[in-house]
């Protein structure tokens, strides 16, 4: 086939329509009216935009620390302020009712434009100079707007049609009927394709749902809801097939020609859409090498000497032009100077045109934005932008408790920890009597009822918010919801599923096994304090996750608050050594529930009388120590009456409730631009060719399946019933070409069995005519995913190839010619312009989307695997990178490489390269297979001819669809794919099965890559560590300052600590609170491991290298911050507090830190290890913390015999074993009148008194090195379950 002989709009005149029926290029305008729904939307205040010479600069000077650092080394303190520009002089008109284009390959600065019209984009770091108008007002906020992100924005657990109902009763709200707005829904359903996918749910990483098109549309569907006048859409068609594509585009055309304003990036536009356009923006490295009517851009590159050529898409020419080629320096040397040329050609004729317009020859699209006074001025209504509060909240809760309901990994999570809280905890203080350690017992079971059960609810409750803020952010930044609406939703919402089941079930059990008086009153008022603190705690985390989206800086915060209120409540340390500055927040929960049982529900003055061993009850003054007012009286609580605490606390819980609204509302999320890194030496010049080995010394791989099919049964679970989904049917093919995502995932070993998910294969499939192992297939194949996971956020694109090299290639291969290949596959790439960028993040722009999509599969063609899989490698990507791409697989596959892609949208020059093609429709049923330069053949005797002027790849995917825009089209589309099926499935050939270039499957497994070794691969993770986690300076502080800040806390309140009798309860307290850095432990894993531990089976899927190098780096990076801030919390609490200050102690107390941390880091390592949903692996981890924390010899000491040995594998009672003998032998206290006895003796002489009542008599050197062992323990056995996941993993692979 010829080199062009694809579609073109410009030169042929004539397109494929689905029927596979060639009409003239007018006759799209005709289609537009007759095809697809008419979405019944109502009429929209038009919008003009004008935009002015706009440019963004980004500062890349150090920021004011490392400036210092850097003054500091140097003794100089001239740091000039760098800016590198972003966009440049960008000027365009786009009046309204039409679809402005933005073109240029990837990188050129297309959603830098969109972000900064749109306003989504700001910074202290940015300059930004220009005009942007809208209806003549600077103000976005003065029309109605839309913006379709990237990234897509949804929730897992709703359909696409629920996800559009909820969205179109909060953008469309009365006078459009419910009626109206479900019409309206199915309108959009069907103009976006997305009827068969409309009861499947959007899904996640860890359930599969919707495919990544389908959630495109379904967020474009969400916006198109908001019936918007003026509407951004950010590479809207990336993920989506070629058909599905141009539909989306015809419906955008359609709403802009009822009025709306379409402004659109967009990287691989097939030939039809070509004459949708009516505005285009080109770009090149944030210059524009054109801005006006796409009618006239043709005409003006003639002009300039760049003629299209016959039967090339317009938009890929342009594209191709505009482009810098990296991949030679003799490429992008002619590059370059194209591009300069192009830039230099449009500022000379918009300088000709400016001087037009002054002397009155004003342009076209000028004169209409000048001819537009009936919109000038115009704004939109704030009643227009969303719905009233009262519906807000509906929908919102609506929409909330069905979320709730469908997870059931969270929800039960909240109830199990709930209900195995109570448990416990009632196991350890059941039916406590009436002596003195009974009553000290109940002391510590009312702090357990009050603070810790809240503490738990608080930190699950962040992690959880930290996902679903997003949804938040997202709605409250369109203007869709209100702040108050959600608080008020999500409560309401919540409220049975959660917020009584949880309070209740543990007030219920927990009441009842430790042995409270059976008193009705005394019940409840307990049940309505737990609910209160219920309340307070998720408040709370609301007011976190408000000031930082980042889980590690919001459990801190919450971590500091929580111990704020617990230590102020009075349990640990008296109300008179509380700073005065948080004094006032001694009266909360432990307070209230003390005053219940210690007070109220008797008449007598005294108070509640235990079991004195005296006779004559509370008139004999021996049996002061057991009556209620005495304990009081040492709690130093000045209440009578619960009213008064329990009215505190509801004031804390609406304060809370207020503050996080107050705080969202002040802090809004924006999104910031990354820092690029200093430039490194380039070394890839004249290094761009990989080393071409012949093909009789490469094994070719040849791939075969036979009757392959893949059934998933979802399991279930309690209320949820299994289902069973047919995602492939059964296949008789040899692919090397394209195929489904499920099929990628199955053939590359890819698709791993869950608790949620199980997964039935039958059929063959064979490598050479020989069944391979999984070993086999992990070892010669290496496979490209749709995300970007695997890279790291806070490296380079250099350092991200640099280190993949390092870790996936040969050993035998020296570190310079392991960066020669990095270093020659980001040429080959085009990855050389943003090799010193940072990949970036979610909130933190780094490079663009396309580039991403680049740099992953760089990572993967770095080995030259024999057998590379890749899912859709062109999504995201500009027509000329895409190009490039697949020369550099064609290239893999000349060498003797099987080379499988799926493909949504082919520039017509590449259908030739793809040798052998495999079709499925929906289902996956097979459509056709076999090699390409046939295809057009067999359709053309079923009677589908492929017109000259059309590109192949876009008539079989337009020949294979579905379109539901309407019945009629439905029936017919349906009835052709049916026969298209049983048509292949008649006539499809017999394959040979005979052939086999491999003898041996012994042979084949000679082809097997062993690991790296961990001698080398250590070394290189914990470099990459080091500098991924360096730059994160977020992480670093709130990493520090968890434990930092927590022993300032205990500072302040604790120092100095005394020697009178109440001082004993507050050094017991002291050493207690050692145990929340447990906790802490838990808190800084779950905001790093999780993220590791993805990369690290991704990774491992890859072979790169084993369980024991990851598992040994992670813990030797985080060694190094746990030692640093064990001994500045050493330093807080020795010095701060007035323990002894001998140095012996401050290395205990630093060592009794640092393995407590590390415990709790261990357990989390262990259930997100087990668990792959962190949110229940944060319940469970805080269920086991919790128990230890209570048994660790203070709270409880009366401890049933089967919990006493299973406190043997805590820590904490090893950890409080040693440091209660350290702290306290030798300690003499000092009492008052009152205090004493009747004899004139005090209770508690000296410290040994104190270790003797809390059974701390024992061997503390032993205790120390037993907490020394447990650590090691903690910690192998976190990588066991880790290996064990892993085993398990491939066994089922």
């Amino acid at each position: 086939m010829d080199e062009r002989t694809d579609s073109s709009t410009h030169s042929s005149k004539a397109f494929h329509t689905p029927s596979g029926i060639p009409h003239p290029a007018g006759d799209v305008m005709l289609d537009l009216e007759e095809s697809g729904a008419d979405i019944s939307f109502r009429s929209v205040n038009p919008v003009s935009v004008h935009v002015e010479e706009l440019s963004l600069d980004i500062d890349q000077s150090p920021n004011p620390l490392t400036r210092s650092f850097a003054c500091l080394r140097t003794r100089k303190r001239e740091h000039e302020v760098r800016f590198k520009p972003i966009l440049k002089n960008v000027s365009v008109s786009i009046p309204s009712g039409t679809v402005t284009a933005i073109l240029g390959s990837s990188g050129s600065g297309k959603t830098s434009v969109l972000n900064t019209l749109s306003h989504r984009i700001e910074g202290g770091r940015l300059r930004m100079s220009g005009c942007m108008l809208y209806n003549g007002s600077p103000r976005l906020s003065s029309v109605r707007s839309a913006y379709v992100m990237q990234e897509d924005v949804l929730l897992p657990t709703l359909t696409v049609r629920e996800t559009l109902r909820y969205a179109s009763a909060l953008r469309l709200p009365p006078p459009v009927t419910a009626e109206e707005r479900y019409r309206v829904v199915e309108d959009v359903i069907l103009e976006l394709g997305l009827k068969e996918c409309a009861d499947t749910r959007i899904g996640n990483s860890s359930h599969k749902g919707c495919s990544g098109g389908e959630k495109r549309r379904t967020s474009l569907a969400v916006q198109m809801l908001a019936n918007p006048s003026l509407l951004f859409l950010d590479e809207v068609t990336t993920g989506l097939d070629a058909f599905t594509a141009f539909q989306l585009m015809k419906t955008l055309k359609r709403l802009a020609r009822k009025g709306r304003t379409v402004l659109v990036s967009i990287h691989q536009p097939r030939s039809e859409i070509w004459s949708l356009f009516d505005n285009l923006l080109l770009l090149a490295h944030g210059s524009p090498l054109y801005s006006g009517r796409a009618s006239d851009c043709l005409p003006y590159f003639e002009r300039i000497g760049y003629q299209l050529p016959p039967f090339m898409n317009p938009a890929e020419y342009l594209i191709d032009q505009a482009a810098i080629d990296n991949r030679s320096p003799e490429a992008e040397a002619a590059s370059s100077s194209r591009v300069r040329g192009l830039v230099d050609s449009w500022r000379a004729y918009c300088y000709e045109r400016q001087s037009q317009k002054e002397q009155g020859q004003v342009s076209d699209s000028q004169e209409m934005i000048k001819k537009a006074p009936s919109v000038i001025g115009q704004t939109a209504s704030k009643t227009d932008h969303h719905a009233g509060f009262t519906r807000q909240v509906d929908v919102l809760a609506r929409r909330t408790f069905k979320v709730t309901w469908r997870d059931p990994y969270g929800m039960a999570g909240s109830l199990f920890e709930a209900t195995m809280m109570s448990i416990i905890t009632g196991w350890i203080f059941l039916q406590l009597d009436g002596n003195l350690q009974g009553i000290r017992s109940r002391q510590g079971a009312i702090y357990i009822a009050s603070a810790l059960q809240s503490y738990l609810v608080m930190i699950y409750e962040i992690y959880r918010l930290t996902f679903d803020i997003q949804t938040f952010d997202r709605e409250y930044g369109e203007g869709v919801i209100g702040i108050s609406a959600w608080l008020v939703s999500r409560r309401m919402a919540r409220f049975l599923l959660e917020d009584i089941p949880v309070p209740l079930i543990y007030s219920v059990i927990f009441y009842f096994m430790v042995g409270f008086r059976p008193l009705a009153s005394q019940f409840l008022t307990l049940f309505g304090v737990v609910l209160l603190m219920h309340h307070i705690a998720v408040n709370v985390a609301t007011v976190c996750v408000a000031i930082s989206r980042n889980f590690a800086v919001a459990s801190l915060i919450g971590n500091m608050i929580f111990t704020l209120q617990s230590l102020a409540g009075g349990y640990f340390v008296q109300p008179n050594q509380i700073p005065i500055w948080v004094r006032w927040l001694k009266v909360g929960a432990t307070i209230a529930l003390s005053v219940n049982e210690f007070i109220t529900h008797t008449s007598d003055p005294a108070g509640q009388l235990y079991d004195c061993p005296y006779p004559e009850g509370t008139s004999n003054p021996l049996c002061k120590q057991w009556t209620g007012a005495y304990i009081m009286r040492t709690l130093e609580v000045p209440f009578d009456t619960v009213r008064t605490p329990i009215i505190i606390l509801l004031g804390y819980a609406i304060a809370f409730f207020f503050g996080s609204g107050a705080i969202l509302f002040t802090l809004k999320q924006r999104m910031g631009i990354s820092r690029a890194r200093k430039t490194d030496t380039d070394r890839s010049a004249g290094k761009e060719k990989m080393a071409v080995r012949p093909l009789d010394q490469v094994h070719a791989i040849t791939i075969r399946l036979h009757e392959y099919t893949l059934n998933i049964r979802n399991r279930g679970i309690i209320f949820w019933k299994p289902t069973e989904l047919s995602v492939l049917k059964a296949l008789d093919a040899e692919p090397s070409g394209s195929g489904k995502t499920s099929l990628l995932n199955l053939m590359a070993g890819r698709l791993h069995e869950s608790m949620a998910a199980k997964y039935a294969v039958t059929g063959e499939m064979t490598f050479n005519g020989a069944v391979p192992s999984a070993k086999v297939v992990r070892s010669i194949c290496s496979y490209v995913c749709q995300d970007d996971d695997e890279l790291l956020p806070y490296l380079t694109v250099r350092e991200n190839l640099r280190f993949a090299a390092a870790l996936r290639l040969p050993t035998h291969m020296s570190k310079a010619e392991k960066h020669d290949r990095a270093e020659s596959v980001l040429l080959k790439l085009g990855l050389r312009d943003c090799a010193n960028n940072l990949v970036g993040s979610e909130m933190v722009k780094g490079i663009s989307g396309g580039e991403k999509r680049r740099t992953t599969i760089a990572i993967q063609v770095l080995t030259d695997p024999r057998i590379l899989f890749l899912d859709e490698p062109t999504s995201g990507l500009d027509a000329f990178t895409a190009s490039s791409i697949v020369e550099v697989l064609r290239g893999l596959a000349r060498e003797g490489r099987t080379v499988v892609l799926t493909i949504h949208q082919s520039r017509s020059d590449l259908f030739k390269y793809f040798n052998t093609i495999v079709l499925l429709a929906q289902g996956g049923s097979l459509v056709y297979a076999g090699k390409g330069e046939d295809m057009l053949p067999h359709f053309a005797t079923l009677g589908y001819h492929c017109p000259t002027t059309t590109n192949p790849a876009d008539f079989a995917l337009d020949l294979i669809s579905m379109n539901y825009q309407n019945q009629t089209k439905e029936v017919a589309s349906r009835e052709k794919v049916r026969s298209l099926i049983l048509s292949w499935d008649q006539s499809r050939p017999k394959l040979n099965r005979a052939m086999s270039k491999i003898a041996t499957p012994a042979e084949l497994g000679s082809l097997v890559r062993g690991m790296t070794p961990m001698r080398i691969a250590l070394p290189i993770l914990l470099h990459r560590s080091f500098i991924n986690f360096r730059r994160n300076m977020t992480a670093v502080v709130a990493r520090i300052t968890q434990v930092l800040g927590f022993a300032i806390v205990l500072a302040l309140f604790f120092a100095p600590l005394k020697d009178d009798l109440n001082s004993v309860n507050a050094r017991l307290g002291f050493i207690q609170e050692f145990t929340a850095l447990y906790f802490v432990g838990m808190l800084q894993c779950v905001a790093v491991y999780p993220n590791e531990r993805d990369v690290f089976y991704r990774e491992h899927d890859d072979n790169a290298y084993s369980v024991e190098a990851f598992f040994i780096q992670y813990t030797l990076a985080e060694v190094p911050f746990e030692i640093v801030t064990s001994i500045l919390f050493a330093v807080l609490t020795v010095l701060g507090a007035g323990l002894h200050r001998t140095a012996s102690l401050f290395f205990i107390v630093a060592f009794n830190a640092f393995a407590i941390v590390s415990c709790g880091e261990s357990l989390g390592i262990m259930f997100n290890t087990l668990f792959s949903h962190t949110g229940f692996a944060v319940n469970v981890t805080s269920v086991f913390l919790s128990v230890g924390t209570m048994m660790a010899g203070v709270m409880s000491l009366n401890i049933p015999s089967f919990l006493q040995a299973f406190n043997h594998l805590s820590p904490l009672k090893w950890s409080l074993g040693n440091l209660a003998p350290y702290s306290l032998r030798g300690v003499k206290f000092r009492c008052t009148d009152y205090q004493r006895l009747s004899n004139g003796q005090c209770p508690i002489n000296t410290g040994e008194d104190v270790l003797g009542q809390y059974n701390f008599q024992t061997n503390a050197g032993l205790n120390l090195l037993a907490l020394g062992i447990c650590a090691v323990i903690y910690r192998m056995v976190a990588f066991l379950v880790l290996k064990g996941r892993m085993i398990k993993k491939r066994r089922h692979s």
